[in-house]
């Protein structure tokens, strides 16, 4: 679920970027009334996610814009296929294209990229997550596009979950030491997740009663031996250098989580056209 306030900022916000204080192509070009209808077509095969955030915009601009949806967040389009259908003022409309496509080529870019990998890990326990490396500002699209492509969420931010890294390990003194301290002080419904980088991390971590166990950069044999030594007594979740060309033979370790960041901060746009009837 998207906060519509949030939506409708992040889209003013972008309008206030891209238009100074005048479209000088358009407002010189096309008359004040003029309306015509256009249409949105998929030039790629893969997920669509952020129609709804992309039409947003041209409401904004023009409150006598109106849209006809062929596709849906999550459904799989094809080259070619026609995702949306829309009329409004045509000023309105050339000003509001950049601005609608950045956002829904983007999170359609995300989506896809996530049910890639999801695809990777069918047959297995595996489910692909999210991580904090999300763009200033996107990381609420960017997520629920995540979702959209079929995969999780982890924590939204660093108030939702306690997760102790090497650093924080290090600077605690240990595993244990730092697990004992939040568990003094985190209410009952938060969560501790250890990252760990070998056997020896691995077996503190299930000792001082981590809820969530991460596999850092692990070889697969040694995540293989991780998971049949933690049986289930805490979360399992891979991270580190996972790409799409090895996260099948990760996923074949039994690790429960396989979180992946290139899914949002890198991730390829996803190819759609806006194309004006004459």
């Amino acid at each position: 679920m998207l906060n519509n306030i949030y939506i409708d900022d992040l889209i003013k916000r972008a309008i206030e970027e891209d238009i100074n204080y005048i479209d000088v192509s358009s407002d010189y070009l096309i008359p004040e009334d003029q309306r015509n209808d256009a249409y949105f077509v998929a030039k790629d095969d893969g997920v669509l996610c952020g129609l709804s955030i992309a039409m947003r915009v041209f409401e904004i601009m023009d409150d006598g814009f109106s849209y006809d949806a062929k596709k849906s967040d999550g459904d799989i389009v094809h080259k070619g296929d026609i995702i949306v259908e829309f009329s409004g003022n045509t000023r309105a409309m050339l000003k509001a294209e950049r601005t609608s496509l950045n956002i829904i080529q983007h999170m359609s870019g995300i989506a896809s990229i996530t049910r890639k990998a999801m695809d990777l890990c069918e047959g297995t326990n595996a489910t692909v997550a999210d991580t904090r490396k999300t763009l200033p500002g996107l990381r609420s699209i960017q997520k629920y596009a995540v979702v959209c492509g079929g995969g999780k969420n982890h924590r939204y931010n660093l108030s939702d979950a306690a997760m102790l890294k090497d650093n924080h390990i290090d600077a605690s003194g240990g595993i244990m030491q730092a697990v004992e301290a939040l568990r003094s002080k985190v209410g009952h419904m938060t969560k501790i997740e250890v990252e760990t980088r070998n056997m020896e991390e691995v077996a503190e971590a299930v000792k001082a009663g981590a809820d969530v166990i991460m596999l850092d950069n692990m070889s697969n044999e040694e995540m293989k031996e991780a998971v049949s030594y933690i049986a289930g007594r805490a979360i399992t979740e891979a991270s580190g250098n996972v790409t799409l060309s090895n996260i099948a033979e990760v996923a074949k370790t039994g690790v429960d989580i396989i979180s992946l960041g290139m899914i949002t901060h890198s991730v390829k746009a996803f190819d759609i056209s806006m194309k004006m009837k004459k």
